[in-house]
């Protein structure tokens, strides 16, 4: 039976390295290539039976590891690999604590790409040598708001999205191509699911995923 593996990069020349790997480890694989948090979600909708998802954590409208913790809450049983340019292991803990089933480093040759693709696909978590070691010691970063996001429907995390981009509810109902009311009746729910009363606070929660290499409190020892 063909694996359908989904790439999801927004860098053209890293998707295509990415599926190169994928058809080494899987020869008859489909590929269905994306590059955007919101062509993600339309291709998990049209392929309920995707073996795969490789996703990098920095595509348009993921907002740092918001894209991964939906997809875990949305699709559990999808295996969600993160390829990613970082290699702090702060990141790396993270993208484990949320459900991720593997972490691939971009800058890692293809032959360990495919050897992580395979190793995911036969029901194993991958990390690069030596990294489980490490990061098992780390104090981890799992936070309340993490499972109140994964609670969001599709819709409601489109929403939120667009919200933390500063769109307008006139601006998101013509783009989701629905009323303003139905907008309203999203918002509320999402507010409601984060635990949040308003824009500026709901903004200031998503940004709880973001990832910043650069803040000192996501180094770890």
């Amino acid at each position: 039976m063909t694996q359908t593996i989904i790439v999801a990069d927004d860098h053209p020349l890293f998707r295509a390295a990415l599926k190169q790997a994928v058809s080494q480890a899987v020869p008859d694989a489909k590929t269905v290539e994306v590059d955007s948090i919101k062509a993600l979600q339309a291709a998990v909708e049209s392929h309920p039976d995707a073996d795969l998802v490789l996703l990098d954590l920095n595509m348009p409208g993921a907002h740092g590891f918001s894209g991964l913790v939906f997809m875990r809450g949305q699709y559990p049983g999808l295996p969600v690999v993160v390829v990613s340019g970082s290699e702090e292991m702060q990141v790396m803990r993270r993208s484990i604590d949320y459900g991720a089933s593997g972490f691939i480093p971009k800058s890692a040759p293809l032959p360990t790409i495919t050897e992580a693709i395979q190793a995911v696909l036969e029901g194993d978590v991958w990390l690069p040598v030596g990294v489980a070691d490490k990061i098992e010691r780390m104090h981890s970063d799992m936070t309340d708001f993490s499972e109140k996001l994964a609670s969001l429907t599709p819709q409601q995390f489109r929403v939120l999205g667009m919200l933390a981009e500063g769109l307008l509810n006139k601006q998101i109902a013509y783009d989701l191509d629905v009323s303003e009311a139905t907008i309203k009746a999203h918002i509320t729910a999402v507010f409601r699911k984060l635990g949040v009363r308003n824009r500026t606070q709901a903004v200031i929660a998503i940004q709880q995923m973001e990832i910043d290499p650069s803040d000192t409190s996501l180094s770890g020892s």
